[in-house]
């Protein structure tokens, strides 16, 4: 217990799945927290949970896509709670029917998730650091994705604007570095929220099951432990680096996963 005791965070994203998770592990590690969504209902469920649970919790609306409901979003925050020490950019989106292959895709898309993904970063990081610097210091956590690491038939502009989260948590941790802010990022695999549950087939998890390299999908509970990590201060000495949270999909050589099935089959 207390290991972000008295720290001030916003999690965006913060009504459900990883974001929700993440809320409530910093709560129970003794941070303030504000949980920023578009669901406002939802996110002041997950604040009145916290503050069932015994936590300090405040709910706020977050439209991703928009400049003022960001500055809002942190400035809300700072009235709240005095301060800011703790940004988890945590909102992401995508669209399977416009965000296609890079001839067929949709270039409104494009923008709205370069917008959503990838703007919505630099502005929490920019409305945060300067109540960061007056506090001594703090940490940003950015919610990437293994997208940014591998191409894919589909979702170009999900997976550009993803790398462009990881590369943007670099320049942050470059620049702030010596005021004491550290930049992280997270880039989750497959994460078994209540929407990826509800939106999958079992054969398509299975697909997914059989080229990671441990025997399970991951939970929402393993990215918000590992986010609690890097807002802490067991993770001081570390900064600019992005951690891949994938259960080992994308370790190995790809055929590794069939060859495994083919010796099987010449075993039986």
């Amino acid at each position: 217990m207390g290991r972000v005791q008295d720290k001030v965070a916003l999690v965006t994203g913060g009504a459900s799945g990883i974001g929700l998770s993440t809320a409530t592990l910093l709560a129970k590690e003794g941070a303030k927290v504000v949980v920023a969504d578009f669901n406002l209902e939802g996110a002041k469920q997950v604040a009145q949970n916290i503050l069932n649970d015994g936590g300090e919790a405040v709910a706020v609306f977050l439209d991703a896509g928009s400049e003022q409901s960001i500055k809002d979003a942190i400035d809300f925050t700072v009235e709240q709670f005095g301060t800011i020490t703790i940004l988890y950019n945590n909102v992401g989106t995508t669209n399977l029917q416009k965000d296609l292959d890079v001839v067929n895709i949709d270039l409104d898309e494009w923008d709205r998730l370069m917008n959503v993904n990838a703007k919505s970063v630099l502005l929490g990081s920019r409305y945060a650091i300067p109540h960061m610097q007056k506090a001594g210091g703090g940490s940003i956590i950015n919610t990437a994705s293994m997208a940014a690491f591998a191409g894919d038939s589909v979702r170009s502009a999900y997976g550009a604007s993803k790398a462009a989260v990881v590369n943007l948590t670099k320049y942050i941790a470059t620049q702030y570095g010596k005021d004491n802010i550290r930049c992280n990022g997270v880039a989750p695999g497959l994460i078994l929220t209540p929407a990826a549950k509800q939106n999958m087939s079992q054969e398509v998890l299975d697909i997914f099951e059989k080229y990671n390299a441990l025997p399970y999908h991951g939970e929402a509970d393993d990215i918000g432990n590992t986010v609690l990590f890097l807002a802490s201060d067991e993770s001081k000495f570390i900064t600019g680096q992005t951690i891949q949270v994938e259960g080992g999909h994308y370790l190995s050589n790809p055929s590794i996963a069939d060859f495994h099935q083919l010796m099987s089959q010449a075993k039986s």
